[in-house]
Order: C-alpha cells, then sequence, then structure tokens
C-alpha cells in the first residue's frame, strides 16, 4: 500500500450470513461497510471517536468518492483482516487506501477520499486541528 502514514491499521472481521448473497458470497457493498469499519476503527487508535468529535466541533465525516476494485469472492464463515492507511492530507480531507484480505490474498481493494463536514450545513470544514496535529506527527 502506498501511504502518507507509516501507520496500518488492521481490524478482523467474521463474514456472517447477512454479509452474503444467496449463495454465500459476500454482497459487494459489504466490503464498503468493512472498509468503514476500518476508517473508524483506525480513528480509535489514534484517539479519536467520531460521536465525540461531532458533539466538540460540529463536524463529521462524509465520503466523497471512491474507487474499488473486487479481485476475489470473500464467503460465509471466512476470517478477513481490512487495513487502512492515510495515503494523504488536505484541508478538510483525508484519502485512505484500504484492502480487504483473507489469509493475506487480496479480495478487495479500494481508494476513499473522506471530506469533513460542518454537521449543520454540510459544507466543507477543516479538519479539528488536534486530529490534523495527530495525522501530521505520524506522516512517514
Amino acid at each position: 500500500m502506498n501511504s502518507f502514514s507509516a501507520q496500518v491499521s488492521t481490524l478482523v472481521i467474521r463474514v456472517y450470513y447477512e454479509d452474503t448473497d444467496a449463495g454465500g458470497i459476500v454482497f459487494y457493498a459489504n466490503y464498503l461497510k468493512f472498509m468503514e469499519r476500518g476508517r473508524t476503527e483506525w480513528l480509535r487508535t489514534l484517539g479519536y471517536d467520531q460521536s465525540r468529535m461531532l458533539a466538540d466541533t460540529g463536524r463529521l465525516f462524509v465520503v466523497a468518492g471512491l474507487d474499488m476494485s473486487y479481485r476475489k469472492p470473500g464467503r460465509l464463515d471466512d476470517l478477513l483482516t481490512v487495513e487502512t492507511c492515510v495515503t494523504r492530507l488536505g484541508r478538510a480531507s483525508i484519502h485512505f487506501a484500504q484492502r480487504v484480505l483473507r489469509e493475506g490474498e487480496l479480495l478487495a481493494e479500494g481508494n476513499i477520499q473522506v471530506g469533513c463536514v460542518d454537521a449543520t450545513r454540510l459544507r466543507p470544514a477543516e479538519l479539528p486541528k488536534d486530529l490534523r496535529a495527530t495525522l501530521e506527527s505520524i506522516q512517514g
């Protein structure tokens, strides 16, 4: 993974029946949910909780764009690893590279741009200063 930060966060997820289609294959949109969880847990490892950020700053994150590639199917009961790293930091955005793997085998990968917005107007807003400082300190 090309990375802005030296830090790659990982999250392990089990595939449940609800994550699959009638054939027991992970439904394609659920990879986006897995990646969302990966980004959320990455923030937690840095000491940031999105509900706390909303309450304290009135800001939240929204997905502004993404590019996904699906390589191989995940299946019911698979144990998947979601890898997350930051590739670019903007004034009001964070760009991520994320991969979903099964025992080291690439199943899906994506580049996701997340924008920081003012929760009341849903307009771009600068990243909170403390979060920006933390991200800049882990830049590799």
